[in-house]
Parts: structure tokens; C-alpha cells; sequence
């Protein structure tokens, strides 16, 4: 009679719980489409390694971590190049800065004596021909304001304003405290107030000018970069805490990274009292890894805290990567990899961690399915979408993200692809390899190329193949090479075009 009863019951069970998990799978709400605001808050230099979420015991941002713990928390996310233009192109257009051609920061730098002749950026701006994130915005009918800095070209046609973004006020560099005439839109100076600081005013009036349409705000900080500068109160702050071993503890950097947190506290804070929170995708990214001193050797800190560090280290040390290897203009994981956090009430489950592998040029494509549009077919695209990742769905453990930073740096130049825990690295001057196992290795110290030979023929026929397709520009011999000047720094060809 059980058998019986048993052989009836279970096949129904069974059908319940299909039907209910279908279900479920149906009522789950989709973000495609959902035309959310979107803030898109971009530091420059800020490394994986400085925040407290990745494992800094030193800085302190507790707005991030709070983020964070609101939201989803990416490892293993990754600027397209490890310097800023690039990165900044790859955002703007969905391409890798080989494709796009700008694979330097603008202008570039120069050794004129070194054993092989570098490419240069195609063009000193980002292509006019380019739809950028910007257009693609306003067309689904979003306001789009522009805060920061740009480093995208100088002239009117290359600004934001010509580039899809309505409200614009671009910093111009020139020092953290004297911006006020150094904006595009001149400000009112205040005496001791950062640009940080006036940065978020800037984004807070555009979010309280738009609140009744869907808006995309991109505000773009200049801090952690040098010349190194910061709040007094800040620095005083930290040079008054206690040192942690194994981080150089540099106060007006640690204060920098505070100026940064200070500025997403604020975004967060009006997203609330506006009631905007669960209608908002907040996103925080940095352009390149995280710099520990300047490739000309020269102190890094602005000439009025230089006083602070006389004699010290700290005035030519900014920070660490530390457990990743080296630092900004390097194609290791300290140039490259980046501190990503996504908020969004109510849709990305809070405090998720996720392991998936993403590039910068992601962005341009999950910003418009969200805002429910197209990417135009006219131009290819390099990146995808991360609203599946951001709904909780695995990653594509199979994905290969590309770098090709052909020029000299704090390294030689290189190529590169990431497969899954596999990284390779293909110089360019003297044709070497390396390889490394990510998830045994993060700090990339055994390159195991001899030991796993078919792995390594494997990745570098991605590579090649990628750098055919996007027609990647390679260097040459020199014929001035001169092995005795072969360090020296020189003016870019290009620089003034």
C-alpha cells in the first residue's frame, strides 16, 4: 500500500516544486529595462588594495564599506589599461583602448633611446566618431551631467559637452585647492575647501535638478593623484595614528582616500533624504591601479606638504598593492586590478560578493540594457553586460579579458590575457612570456611558463588572435637605440598636437 501511495505521491511532488521553481524564476524581477538613475563615481589612482574592503587596515572609508555592505563587491575587477586616458576611453566607447587607439595616457610617454620604438595613441582624443556612453544615454532620454576630470582631448569638439552630456564642469588640473579658474565653468573660490568637496557640489545639484527624470551622473575625481595634497585637519589626522606594517601609512594619501569616501557619503546621503536610493544604481570604480611612487623619481607631494616628509621615504612612497605585484603603468595585477562596488537597494542583494571576471569596458554595455536601449550597431563593442552578474546569476568561467600597453612605463611594454585563474603576459621588446595561476599566485611571483607550456600556447594564441582583431599596434626596433640613454625620458612627439 506505501509503494502505492508513494508511486502516486511523488510524481506530483515533483511537479509542485518544478512549477513552483518556475515560477519563482518568473516573478524574478529583471533589471533589463528597469531605466534606472545611474551615478558613475570614477577615482583616479585609487588602487584595489587602498580601501578597507580589500583588506587596507591603515586608510579608512567607511562609506564605501558601507556601500558595500549594502550592495555587491567585485575581486577580481579590472581597469582595460593602467593608466588613466585608456581606461578612460574603454569607459566612454565599450571598446579596449587598442581598438579605440588611444593606449597611453594623453599625450604619452617617450624614451627615445630604448631598444624599441613605441606605438602612439592614434589620435590625442577620443575619436569623434565615437558614440560614447554619454549619446547613448541622452538618447534613451536620460539628463547627463559630467563632473572632473576628462583627460579625453583639449579642444571644444572632444569635451564632455560635445560628447552626449548636457551639464559639464571639467577640472583642468593644476592643484587641489587653486581649481576655482581651472574649471571649464569657472567657480566662486572658497578659501580651504578641496576639489573633491566641490566636485559633489556640482553632482549634488545636478541630482537635485533632475530628480524628476531618469539621469546619469559620471563624476569623475581627481584625487588619490599626484602631486599628493589634502585636507590639514585630515593629514593631521593620520599622522597621528598608528602605523600598520607592511603599508607605507602616508597621511596625506590616507586623507586623500578619506576626501574620496567623504564624497560618496554625500552622494549616498542625498540619494536618501530625496527618496532616489531604490531607484538609483550607484557605481564605484577607479581608472588604474594604485601608484607607489612617480616614474621620474621626483617627490609626490604637493610643494606645500612636502615639509611634512622631509627626509622621510614617504615623500616619493604613495601606497601599496600589496598582495598584488607592482603599481600603476605596470600590466601586473597592481596597475590593473580595481576596487568595484555597485549599490542599488532593493535589486543587487546586499553584502554579495562576487568573483567575476570584468573589465571597464563593461560598463558602456550594462548602462544601456539597464536604461532599456541598444548599443548601436554601427559601432563595435568589446564589452558585456554585468546585469546578469548584478541579479545574481554565475559569470562565464570560460570570459578572456585583454590588455596592450605597448609603451614604457614603470615596465616594458606588454600584452596581456586573463582566462579564468590563468594570466598571460607577452612583453613586447624581447619577445619573453609569463605565467601565472591567479587564484595560487595573486602577487604573481612564479611565472610557471616551462612548467605548463600548452597552457601558455593556449592563451597567447587568444592574444594574438585579439590583437589582429582590434588591430593592436606593436613596436619596433630603434634605430637609435643607445643601451648607455636608454632610460632617459624625453618630450613626446606628439605632445602640443
Amino acid at each position: 500500500m506505501m509503494n502505492i501511495v508513494m508511486r502516486f505521491y511523488l510524481p506530483v511532488a515533483v511537479l509542485f516544486l518544478v512549477v513552483i521553481s518556475s515560477c519563482s524564476k518568473q516573478n524574478q524581477e529583471s533589471l533589463s529595462g528597469s531605466r534606472p538613475n545611474i551615478v558613475f563615481i570614477l577615482a583616479d589612482d585609487m588602487g584595489w588594495a587602498d580601501l578597507p574592503v580589500y583588506g587596507n587596515h591603515f586608510n579608512e572609508a567607511p562609506n564605501l564599506t558601507q556601500m558595500a555592505a549594502d550592495g555587491m563587491r567585485f575581486t577580481d575587477a579590472y581597469a582595460a589599461c593602467p593608466v588613466c586616458s585608456p581606461t578612460r576611453a574603454s569607459i566612454m566607447s565599450g571598446q579596449y583602448p587598442a581598438h579605440v587607439g588611444v593606449i597611453d595616457f594623453i599625450p604619452g610617454h617617450w624614451r627615445p633611446y630604448e631598444e624599441v620604438t613605441v606605438p602612439s595613441n592614434r589620435t590625442q582624443y577620443l575619436p569623434e566618431e565615437i558614440i560614447t556612453i554619454g549619446e547613448t544615454m541622452k538618447e534613451a532620454g536620460y539628463s547627463t551631467g559630467y563632473f572632473g576630470k576628462w583627460h579625453l582631448g583639449q579642444e571644444d569638439r572632444h569635451q564632455p559637452w560635445s560628447q552626449g552630456f548636457e551639464t559639464v564642469n571639467v577640472y583642468g588640473g593644476g592643484g587641489f585647492f587653486e581649481y576655482a579658474d581651472k574649471m571649464s565653468t569657472p567657480l566662486d573660490a572658497v578659501p580651504g575647501r578641496v576639489l573633491s568637496e566641490a566636485l559633489t557640489d556640482l553632482s549634488l545639484d545636478f541630482i537635485e535638478s533632475h530628480k524628476e527624470q531618469p539621469f546619469f551622473l559620471y563624476l569623475a575625481h581627481y584625487d588619490v593623484h599626484v602631486q599628493l595634497d589634502a585636507d590639514s585637519a585630515l593629514i593631521q589626522k593620520y599622522l597621528n595614528k598608528d602605523k600598520v606594517e607592511g603599508y607605507p601609512c602616508n597621511a596625506v594619501y590616507a586623507a586623500m582616500v578619506e576626501h574620496v569616501d567623504n564624497s560618496v557619503g554625500r552622494i549616498l546621503n542625498k540619494l536618501d533624504e530625496l527618496d532616489l536610493s531604490e531607484n538609483t544604481l550607484v557605481v564605484y570604480f577607479s581608472d588604474n591601479g594604485g601608484l607607489v611612487s612617480r616614474f621620474d623619481r621626483i617627490p609626490l607631494l604637493a610643494q606645500s606638504k612636502q615639509d611634512i616628509y622631509q627626509g622621510d621615504s614617504l615623500l616619493y612612497v604613495a601606497s601599496s598593492n600589496a598582495p598584488l605585484r607592482a603599481e600603476k603603468g605596470t600590466v601586473y595585477e597592481g596597475g590593473i586590478r580595481e576596487p568595484l562596488i555597485a549599490r542599488w537597494p532593493g535589486k543587487i542583494e546586499p553584502g554579495k560578493l562576487t568573483d567575476a571576471i570584468v573589465s571597464s569596458v563593461d560598463f558602456y554595455p550594462t548602462f544601456a540594457e539597464l536604461a532599456g536601449i541598444r548599443l548601436p550597431e554601427s559601432q563595435a563593442f568589446d564589452g558585456e553586460s554585468l546585469v546578469p552578474v548584478m541579479e545574481g546569476n554565475e559569470s562565464d568561467p570560460d570570459r578572456a579579458i585583454y590588455w596592450h600597453y605597448p609603451v614604457y612605463h614603470h615596465d616594458m611594454p606588454a600584452s596581456v590575457v586573463r582566462k579564468g585563474d590563468w594570466k598571460l603576459i607577452h612583453y613586447l621588446h624581447d619577445n619573453s612570456l609569463r605565467l601565472f595561476n591567479l587564484a595560487e599566485d595573486i602577487g604573481e611571483t612564479s611565472n610557471l611558463v616551462e612548467k605548463y607550456p600548452d597552457k601558455s600556447a593556449e592563451l597567447y594564441g587568444l592574444l594574438d588572435q585579439w590583437r589582429i582583431q582590434v588591430g593592436a599596434e606593436l613596436p619596433v626596433p630603434n634605430p637609435e637605440f643607445d643601451s648607455r640613454r636608454r632610460y632617459e625620458w624625453g618630450r613626446h612627439p606628439d605632445r602640443g598636437k
